[in-house]
């Protein structure tokens, strides 16, 4: 068994694995199958959807699940998939659009004008401290457009330099009780922007929580396979 092909494995990875909680993930993941058999969801593993199916954000309730990153393949019940607001209104969404459908540069955007007003608070926005560093960071967004444009499909996490673990770190979808799929509150906006801007047919994300009743009408499962492969 190769470290390359099993990074998790890796002893330069062992405090990355703890961040990420995945002995608590390994847990869950048995837990899962032993209450809901062999098609129960797999942390961090990636399922395929139509990115323009994503039209609305799950939003945490008051009292209700934090679900992240490190409730992934969580399989939970009750009216959490209920409260959501719409993904098209979000910040960094309509930046996008702008961006990349009207030209306009990200000087020009809200979201440049929200970063920087979060930089003079003392904020760290997605590890930005200033002008410059966001310039950079949306230069590399640019590059992933031109490239994500160029290719006709997302790359999956396995395909990158950064792969961790299964889609640890892509785009993070939670499913609703009808097997249909909710953006986290947080984890690859950008990404999933562009792709709707795209209109690329599928996409691989990282699942996040699945509501329980989804698992039971088998509506998670095939979720798994893509339905168009990963082309050239």
């Amino acid at each position: 068994m190769a470290f390359a092909d099993h990074p998790t494995l890796h002893p330069t990875n062992w405090i990355r694995d703890l961040k990420a909680q995945v002995p608590r993930k390994l847990v869950r993941d048995a837990w899962n199958r032993a209450r809901y058999g062999a098609d129960a969801p797999l942390s961090d593993e990636a399922i395929f959807i139509d990115p323009l199916a994503v039209k609305e954000t799950c939003r945490t309730m008051p009292g209700g699940p934090r679900l992240r990153r490190r409730q992934s393949g969580m399989v939970v019940a009750g009216d959490w998939d209920l409260s959501r607001t719409t993904f098209g209104g979000n910040v960094k969404v309509v930046s996008c659009r702008m961006r990349y459908l009207e030209g306009v540069d990200w000087e020009q955007t809200p979201l440049f004008d929200s970063l920087m007003g979060k930089i003079a608070a003392g904020e760290r926005p997605d590890e930005c401290a200033s002008r410059e560093d966001i310039l950079n960071r949306y230069e590399s967004l640019d590059r992933v457009f031109e490239e994500t444009r160029r290719r006709g499909r997302l790359l999956s996490k396995a395909e990158l330099p950064d792969f961790f673990r299964r889609e640890h770190g892509g785009i993070l979808i939670h499913i609703d009780r009808n097997g249909a799929p909710l953006r986290a509150a947080s984890g690859g906006i950008h990404r999933l922007a562009i792709a709707q801007i795209l209109e690329l047919p599928e996409i691989p994300v990282q699942i996040g929580a699945v509501h329980r009743d989804a698992v039971k009408k088998g509506l998670y499962a095939p979720l798994r396979r893509s339905r168009i492969g990963t082309g050239t």
